[in-house]
């Protein structure tokens, strides 16, 4: 007798929502034009977020005993960690290492237990000025699945953390057959995919495709939308990533691409718990801004089903 198929999930309860220092316009440790951490971790909660993503290393406080008592303090759980490092560059592996084994230390000791690993990007944030070639050479291809194995399995052994490779503008897991080529040659056990909503679209990928295809290998996602109209000008006149968000590319839900509905209820479909973490690039931007944003997106996208704020179970 033929097995009946298992029906396709038709709730988002397999969702869990958060946010990340990113919406509030941090992109660095310490800046000039960001919040304090105090004042964005009093604005997480008072947006009606109860998860968050650590950001860039050194912005909230590194010290584990600090971090918790600030997060306890406010009723705040640590959903993973971000790093920065280039996979294709094995002379700068040892400095690489060192950084994202800090990030490890702490994402663990926050008891979270993924790693949203962010490849260089190839321009300037600031000035837009290339500090390497678009291009991977053949022989930094042939490394680039085997260097993130390699570092998904060390932090899988030694921390209890996930890998997720996490797409981005200006770096060289942009587009769709760069993020394909990526999962077809790495090891599931080892490196899975941050799947970023917003960068996918920058690249000109298809995140529901994605999802459709690759389902297994999302481990984690980033959740934002692009203006369609600030791509056209990033295509017609090869603007910078950072030029592009100074012009308004990162939009509030409903506006812009991918539609946020179609992507919750392609991720409910999926056999896995995610978090599923809010980002819009605003830096730079005044104080003020981020707040009343990020209380419209997490409104807009409870209207979508995703509103849930309980702790995935799985290893995922």
């Amino acid at each position: 007798m033929a097995t009946v198929p298992a029906p396709l999930r038709t709730t988002v309860g397999n969702l869990c929502l958060g946010s990340a220092p990113d919406s509030w316009g941090v992109w660095f440790p310490d800046d000039e034009h960001q919040v304090s951490h105090t004042r964005f971790l009093d604005e997480l909660v008072q947006a009606g977020y109860e998860w968050l993503e650590l950001g860039p290393y050194g912005y909230l406080p590194t010290d584990p005993q600090r971090l918790t008592a600030e997060l306890d303090a406010r009723g705040l759980k640590v959903s993973g960690g971000t790093a920065f490092g280039a996979l294709h560059r094995p002379e700068a592996w040892d400095e690489m290492l060192a950084h994202v084994r800090q990030v490890a230390a702490l994402t663990a000791a926050a008891g979270a237990h993924h790693l949203v690993f962010i490849p260089p990007m190839y321009r300037d944030e600031k000035t837009g000025a290339f500090t390497e070639s678009p291009e991977l050479t053949a022989e930094q291809w042939a490394g680039f699945g085997r260097a993130a194995d390699r570092l998904g399995r060390l932090l899988l052994e030694e921390y209890d953390v996930r890998l997720v490779v996490h797409p981005h503008a200006d770096s060289h897991i942009q587009t769709q057959p760069e993020i394909e080529r990526l999962l077809n040659e790495s090891d599931s056990r080892y490196t899975n995919l941050c799947l970023d909503t917003g960068h996918v679209a920058y690249g000109g990928g298809d995140n529901l495709d994605l999802i459709r295809r690759f389902g297994e290998r999302v481990g984690y996602v980033h959740i934002k939308q692009m203006d369609p109209e600030v791509l056209a000008q990033v295509a017609a006149e090869d603007l910078s990533f950072g030029e592009a968000v100074k012009r308004g590319v990162c939009v509030s839900p409903p506006a812009g691409v991918p539609k946020p509905a179609e992507v919750v209820a392609e991720l409910a479909r999926l056999d896995a718990e995610l978090f599923v973490i809010v980002e819009q690039d605003l830096y730079p931007c005044a104080p003020e801004v981020p707040l009343p944003i990020a209380v419209s997106t997490r409104e807009h996208l409870a209207g979508c089903g995703l509103s849930g704020t309980r702790r995935p179970n799985t290893d995922r």
